[in-house]
């Protein structure tokens, strides 16, 4: 090595990182697509025409139809209806007016000379004011009624602030009648449960007599076994 002349800046040194030569692995060739099949074949490649095979059909053994033979109408052959040749005859129609066939003196064919030769153009003007009624029905001022902006009547509009006087009292003066006054009977007194915590209530239900032998009893039809609904894990019910 002391005898070669190095070229360029190069020089032999430590590789940086590993080289994937270095090593043994399958290396990329695993994660290409594959050029074979149909699915996730690769688009970089060209692929060939794919064909399926279906699985053998049954064979209908038994049809459902009532055959050809219902289908034929009745004196029918290969060469058309058999038979004599048949008609129709109809019943007479409705007597019906004549109708009108307007006569030659009823067409003027001088006045077509508008419509077959050219002519300059018209107009019509139609008098002044033509179809408005001569009595002005326009409303005047005094057929809205606009609302009063006394006092607080109008939505959206600022108004000033209004006072009602009403007449004296005799609450608290010498004209009060203290009779009609509430009494302390006239007060109910609050339950206490109501701001206090309330203690446990219990209902007693009447003494159940024992089952006599006079006793109605169920018998064998009252019970439906038919409607008893059972689920697994459950017990039944009906």
């Amino acid at each position: 090595m002391g005898s070669e002349v190095w070229v360029g800046t190069w020089r032999p040194h430590r590789p940086r990182g590993p080289i994937a030569a270095l090593y043994r692995g399958p290396g990329p060739k695993y994660k290409l697509p594959p050029n074979t099949g149909y699915k996730l074949h690769d688009p970089s490649r060209p692929r060939a025409p794919a064909f399926t095979f279906g699985s053998r059909l049954p064979l209908q053994h038994t049809t459902c139809g009532p055959g050809p033979s219902h289908l034929v109408p009745a004196r029918m052959t290969v060469r058309g209806t058999d038979g004599a040749p048949a008609f129709s005859i109809y019943g007479r129609l409705r007597h019906t007016a004549p109708f009108l066939t307007p006569g030659p003196g009823r067409y003027f064919p001088e006045r077509s000379g508008n419509a077959t030769y050219p002519s300059a153009p018209r107009h019509t003007i139609a008098p002044r004011n033509w179809g408005i009624l001569t009595k002005q029905q326009t409303p005047g001022p005094g057929s809205y009624t606009v609302p009063s902006l006394l006092g607080p009547r109008v939505i959206g509009k600022v108004s000033a602030p209004t006072y009602s006087i009403y007449g004296r009292s005799n609450v608290g003066s010498c004209f009060e009648d203290l009779s009609k006054t509430p009494g302390p009977c006239a007060y109910h007194v609050v339950n206490p449960g109501v701001y206090k915590n309330r203690a446990p209530q219990f209902t007693m239900l009447p003494r159940t007599s024992v089952p006599q032998e006079s006793t109605q009893r169920p018998g064998p039809a009252s019970y439906s076994v038919d409607e008893v609904v059972c689920s697994p894990g459950s017990r039944g019910r009906g």
